[in-house]
């Protein structure tokens, strides 16, 4: 069966009023629409749910155990109704985040822990993937908010400014690069390199600047994670290309060295991306006004 709302509440006001032009008059309606709509329910259930009398209507056994369910489902929709007026206030919900390694390493634990202490009822959900991945993700309704490389050219998205990323050199200690003021990467084209992996936004953007200087990086080593990268310097397996925050920590503690690179093409921009805007929950927009906010 397919129940009419509106029906079942009329029914309800007839049953506590015990009258059919009792109920007409609550709802502002004339007693035979009210008396129609009474009727169609009891065919559609197939018995009577009333006995009519000359002073006003009472319920039959089934006209009880219907009461007591539309009760019940008053009380359910009641419910959700409050439910889904928490996540319309902002006060309920689970948040799809999607990050690069960049964001991640650097920004994103300050900035999310900040955002869940102010909205502590909000749940976060937070993957660590490449940019191309983010994107795709974002398109696809998979995540409610991406942050990636501005190195990864956007489509069918809608993208905000989110922080600037500055790329170093790492080296071991003692390498021949360290006390440099800076560098340039024609100079380091006879270096064996750790590097990430191919689809990664910071490989694919060294690996055509060194191709715009006619020139090929030698990767000694390819890994899939800053940490592996970082381990793999250590060892002196080669020198690497990393975000500044993902270096300047294991600088402090002795454990690499890092070098500035000179260039422009060394600073990229980490970009938010959202499907559309002015569909986005009120915990998302939240969530984005406190990552784009001063």
């Amino acid at each position: 069966m397919r129940h009419d709302l509106v029906t079942l509440q009329l029914f309800q006001t007839v049953a506590q009023t015990g009258s059919i032009a009792g109920a007409a008059t609550r709802h502002n309606m004339v007693a035979s629409a009210v008396s129609k709509r009474i009727s169609d329910l009891e065919a559609q259930i197939g018995t009577p749910l009333f006995y009519r009398k000359r002073r006003g209507v009472e319920l039959t056994a089934a006209g009880q155990d219907l009461l007591s369910h539309a009760r019940t489902l008053d009380t359910m929709i009641e419910r959700m109704d409050a439910d889904m007026q928490r996540y319309a206030d902002g006060k309920s919900g689970t948040i799809r985040v999607a990050a690069n390694s960049s964001a991640i390493t650097q920004f994103l634990p300050e900035d999310l822990a900040e955002f869940v202490r102010l909205h502590p009822e909000l749940q976060l959900e937070l993957a660590e993937q490449t940019s191309g991945e983010i994107l795709a993700a974002v398109r696809g309704g998979h995540c409610d908010l991406g942050i990636f490389s501005g190195l990864t050219q956007p489509k069918g998205v809608t993208t905000l400014p989110y922080r600037r990323d500055t790329l170093v050199v790492a080296t071991p200690p003692g390498h021949w690069l360290v006390g440099q003021d800076s560098v340039a990467l024609k100079d380091l084209l006879e270096e064996d390199f750790v590097g990430l992996q191919d689809i990664s936004s910071i490989q694919t953007h060294v690996r055509e600047t060194a191709a715009a200087l006619g020139a090929r990086i030698k990767t000694r080593v390819s890994v899939q994670s800053f940490d592996g990268v970082r381990r793999m310097v250590q060892a002196r397996l080669g020198i690497a290309i990393l975000p500044y925050g993902a270096v300047e920590p294991y600088v402090r503690d002795g454990e690499l060295s890092m070098v500035p690179l000179s260039e422009d093409w060394a600073k990229r921009d980490l970009l938010i991306a959202v499907r559309t805007p002015d569909a986005l929950s009120r915990p998302v927009q939240m969530l984005l006004d406190s990552l784009t906010g001063p």
